[in-house]
């Protein structure tokens, strides 16, 4: 049988040992939580520390943490290499690239500003649908680490639009001065949650492509926003 113990952070009382315990119970075969020590123990569990935080951040400010000696044996990160865990983002992105150079191909030569803009277009339009797919589940993962999202609900079930919309005015060359500074505005927000996240050592799953694969958050999520923000303050000084 597969148990795995768990650090709990934000028991203060045995209603939030009850509240835990059954949440984690739809997870697991068997669960025991206590208050002291704030642990929970898994036995079989059925999904990713990532999902069950996930489903925790629905009752409040819970969250799992692996023990060190877990950590050696199930930490989930680890179980993959690097390549497989984000091979989803690593394909989509791969794919907007090999699209986007492709266009440029077809204008018999390549002009840096136009590949940016279509490269964000196919982005944003993208990323969106990938969200949009389970628009509730992306935003409880996103009020897990965006800063607006933890306070404001609805500004994560209204983010894929906001994406959506910036992917759109990429395509029609819509007053794209306003649209970089949105896109500034916006992604450079979502950067300073994530790596608040990831400075965190926070067991989250990234919402970046919304809860159809299970990535974790890391660096590799800093790294792709501050790349979007990189190419709006770029075009902004063109």
């Amino acid at each position: 049988m597969t148990t795995i113990r768990y650090k709990v952070t934000g028991l203060t009382c045995e209603g939030c040992v009850k509240r835990v315990k059954s949440l984690l119970e739809n997870h697991a075969q068997s669960v025991e939580v206590t208050l002291t020590p704030p642990e929970a123990v898994l036995h079989e569990p059925k999904t990713t520390i990532g999902s069950l935080n996930n489903a925790l951040s629905q009752l409040g400010n819970y969250q799992l943490h692996l023990h060190e000696a877990e950590t050696k044996n199930h930490g989930e990160p680890e179980a993959k290499s690097w390549l497989m865990t984000y091979k989803p983002l690593l394909l989509v992105i791969a794919y907007i690239i090999t699209i986007t150079l492709t266009i440029e191909i077809s204008f018999g030569h390549f002009v840096l500003n136009r590949w940016m803009q279509n490269f964000m277009a196919g982005f944003f339009m993208v990323f969106s649908f990938f969200k949009l797919l389970d628009i509730t589940g992306f935003a409880n993962s996103y009020a897990m680490y965006d800063l607006l999202a933890k306070r404001c609900k609805s500004y994560a079930y209204t983010y894929p639009f906001i994406e959506l919309g910036l992917g759109l005015a990429y395509i029609v060359q819509l007053h794209m001065t306003a649209v970089y500074w949105v896109t500034l505005i916006v992604m450079g927000f979502s950067t300073i949650g994530v790596i608040l996240a990831v400075s965190k050592k926070q067991t989250i799953q990234c919402a970046c492509l919304g809860t159809g694969f299970n990535l974790p958050m890391s660096t590799v999520t800093i790294i792709e926003d501050v790349a979007m923000v990189a190419m709006a303050a770029f075009m902004l000084t063109m």
